[in-house]
């Protein structure tokens, strides 16, 4: 049976739309509310600004199969057990019959600041990813089948985060993929080796400009990073776990 990709470019659209208008109208509120100084912060802890990115995924989930599925997305009802610390809290969570079936992240980053963030986001990926599989050999989830494991992250398409970046490492020269790469690079890079190191099942990076707010324009940099592949991935694995458990 084909895998049903749910018109995933439309759907991706209306999710950039949403976004960036979300971000738009927290940030008025806090102007109006007087609090206009917290400047891009206010989009960012304001609202769920992914949450059509979560819409699509459970779209996918519910079309491959899992229809009765039980899809998480309520804070009291995300977390799931660590091994280097008690709990992890995910932005979505898809049970069946008792088993975990997927567990995504989704983050975003808009300007002027990508240096800080950048580092942040690498380190979380990373030590959530590592912590989760250390979890899981340990049997932190039951006897069951590897998981899906998902982190899609969105980034301001805007200079700043195409212009090439120059690091100072004294010591030890920087390794040669990242050199005078733009932060869009960047993140382009970890995604791909945190696919490769198997730290997770697939990871998307989404480019989209602040003006995509009225046309839902996204892109990406590579086949191996872009949402297609994402949307494929945790479609076949949604109907391979379908197949399974029935």
């Amino acid at each position: 049976m084909a895998l049903d990709l749910v018109d995933y470019e439309h759907k991706a659209q209306e999710a950039v739309m949403a976004f960036w208008g979300n971000r738009e109208k927290a940030k008025q509120k806090q102007i109006e509310s007087g609090k206009a100084d917290q400047g891009e912060r206010a989009g960012v802890t304001a609202g769920k600004n992914m949450d059509g990115f979560i819409s699509l995924i459970i779209d996918l989930i519910k079309a491959n199969g899992l229809a009765h599925a039980k899809i998480h997305q309520k804070r009291a009802v995300l977390t799931l057990p660590g091994y280097f610390r008690p709990t992890k809290l995910w932005d979505l969570l898809v049970m069946d019959k008792g088993e975990l079936i997927a567990a995504i992240e989704l983050k975003s980053q808009v300007g002027p600041s990508f240096g800080n963030n950048f580092n942040n986001r690498t380190e979380e990926a990373i030590g959530t990813a590592h912590d989760f599989w250390t979890a899981y050999r340990e049997d932190a989830f039951g006897d069951q089948p590897k998981p899906f494991v998902g982190w899609i992250m969105l980034v301001e398409d805007e200079p700043a985060s195409r212009r090439p970046v120059r690091d100072a490492s004294p010591h030890f020269p920087v390794c040669k993929e990242f050199q005078g790469a733009s932060y869009q690079q960047r993140y382009d890079i970890l995604c791909q080796r945190l696919i490769k190191e198997q730290l997770y099942t697939t990871a998307a990076l989404i480019t989209s400009p602040r003006a995509a707010s009225t046309t839902g324009e996204y892109g990406s940099l590579s086949d191996m990073t872009g949402l297609k592949s994402f949307v494929t991935s945790l479609a076949g694995h949604a109907a391979a776990q379908a197949a399974r458990l029935e």
